[in-house]
């Protein structure tokens, strides 16, 4: 495998440099072939490695940033006013093409500005969005997408989710001609808002997508599509269901094992069978949602992310690097344009603006 260098933001998240840099630590132990470039406050960065000893680490590399992206900083200000933060320095890696992917559990929507405005978007898509696998009844998980990028979406922008989670699908799954659905309050036609019903027409009407008509929430679960599509507002909330739902039943279980002696003995003998259902089960496994449509790699990790999450988080980066997955999307798209797409501008957003402090 080629070498590969992926920017982190050591700052971000609830935990900051607690959790990502011993994920940092262990990933390029796991790694022989990646480079970390581990982007915050040096003397911090510096002090934590040296307690973990790490310091000397030849492929762990640091960026000093004077700036941090705080979790109730509007999108706006982290974007046009903290251009030294640890979150801006990694996108910036990635565009000045230093790095191949950047990795934050910083804010959600200062990162979804500074990735639109800095790496742009590739051409034919006009937003990107967050998708992130989900485990099913099946051996294979779903991808469900949008998961909070766009509150909203309008057909158009259901339809290039669509297909860029087919891409997605085929590339980490090896899915040949993945099966999509349609997320909505009941399977039937007359279901759903205006938006959905056109969405839904939109996809029938595509060769380029295998579209099985609506899905339901407890569909999900049950793997009955490969791709699931909806708006970034209901796709945030399924997905944090979806994980409470998984930490509720993992707490209950270790709560009725410790109840007695005889719960215990039996875990004991059930070892092997609750380690499969807990490793199938955890959410951090899925950890790492990552912003597609964009020119270059943008995973994000949870928030609440610890150590063994963000990891997870560390590793989707190297798949989506080694799967060379923003190549694959925009050929797709170019495939169904039938023509070369023009290059976007993005200059006169005004998202973009200087800051005007």
């Amino acid at each position: 495998m080629s070498n590969l260098t992926i920017a982190l933001d050591i700052m971000g998240g609830d935990y900051g440099p607690r959790s990502s840099l011993p994920a940092a630590i262990e990933a390029v132990n796991l790694h022989d072939n990646i480079t970390l470039i581990l982007c915050g406050n040096e003397t911090l960065i510096r002090t934590e490695l040296e307690k973990l000893d790490a310091l000397q680490h030849p492929r762990l590399q640091i960026k000093h940033c004077s700036e941090v992206v705080n979790n109730d900083d509007k999108p706006s200000t982290a974007l046009r006013c903290k251009k030294d933060s640890s979150m801006r320095k990694a996108l910036d890696l990635v565009k000045s093409g230093e790095a191949q992917a950047c990795v934050s559990a910083g804010n959600t929507g200062a990162l979804f500005a500074m990735a639109y405005c800095i790496l742009k978007m590739l051409p034919g898509i006009s937003r990107p969005a967050l998708i992130s696998s989900v485990p099913t009844e099946k051996p294979k998980p779903v991808y469900l997408l949008d998961l909070g990028a766009n509150v909203t979406a309008d057909p158009e922008t259901l339809f290039d989710f669509a297909v860029m989670g087919s891409v997605v699908a085929e590339q980490s799954q090896g899915i040949e001609n993945p099966t999509v659905g349609l997320l909505n309050i009941g399977a039937e036609d007359i279901k759903g808002h205006e938006d959905i019903k056109r969405a839904s027409e939109l996809f029938e009407q595509s060769n380029a997508l295998n579209y099985i008509g609506y899905c339901e929430g407890t569909d999900i679960f049950k793997g009955k599509a490969d791709v699931i599509v909806c708006d970034g507002f209901v796709g945030n909330i399924a997905l944090k269901t979806c994980e409470g739902i998984a930490k509720m039943i993992i707490h209950k279980l270790n709560k009725t094992l410790k109840k007695s002696i005889f719960y215990r003995a039996a875990a004991l003998l059930m070892f092997p069978v609750l380690k499969k259902l807990y490793k199938k089960m955890n959410p951090d496994q899925y950890n790492g949602a990552s912003l597609v449509g964009l020119r270059g790699i943008v995973v994000k990790s949870h928030g609440n992310a610890k150590s063994p999450a963000f990891l997870a988080a560390i590793n989707e980066a190297v798949r989506e690097v080694e799967k060379q997955l923003p190549e694959k999307i925009a050929a797709r798209f170019a495939a169904l344009k039938g023509q070369q797409l023009a290059l976007d501008n993005e200059e006169n957003d005004p998202l973009c603006s200087p800051c005007n402090k």
